[in-house]
């Protein structure tokens, strides 16, 4: 058993270590929203996808742990917990106090990501309200425009006067 324990405190030793590279991106993250700056933005995406993708492989490892630790203890794996395995450990404390460190560290570093997350996801949601917003308030303006004819009924508006590149959608 305490082999798989070490193999489990390895795991989650090298998955906090990624959660904790991930909160600066994050937070840098924060910033290139704010400025709008979507080529930094597309970096920093791939960044987090690159930490994604490792955590995803080590949280593979890591139920094949959970599943074998269960298995020795004989409990439901699909149900057994960090904290349940930690409890287990009375005759090996220094495990018992490593686990339950590194359960209190991960908690916290993921809470304090999801924080930031929560925060970018806010941002990127008033950005497209607001580019919506300007659509609709562009698309409007052209609406609103309309057929102006002058005493000859000549239209003011013709395709010739429109801006190079504007899309005329009567023709």
């Amino acid at each position: 058993m305490a082999s798989v324990i070490e193999d489990l405190i390895s795991i989650l030793e090298e998955e906090q270590k990624i959660y904790e590279k991930l909160i600066p991106i994050a937070s840098e993250k924060t910033k290139v929203i704010i400025q709008n700056n979507l080529e930094s933005l597309q970096k920093i995406t791939e960044q987090e996808q690159e930490a994604i993708d490792k955590v995803t492989a080590l949280e593979k490892k890591r139920s094949e742990v959970i599943f074998n630790i269960a298995i020795i203890l004989n409990k439901d794996a699909k149900t057994i917990k960090l904290t349940d395995i930690i409890d287990v450990l009375d005759n090996t404390p220094k495990e018992k106090k490593q686990l339950s460190l590194l359960h209190d560290h991960l908690k916290a570093t993921v809470q304090r990501l999801v924080q930031i997350n929560q925060q970018n996801k806010s941002l990127i949601e008033q950005s497209l309200e607001m580019i919506e917003f300007n659509m609709n308030l562009i698309q409007s303006t052209r609406m609103s425009q309309g057929n102006n004819y002058s005493r000859g009924a000549v239209t003011i508006d013709s395709p010739m006067m429109q801006p190079a590149g504007s899309f005329d959608a009567k023709q």
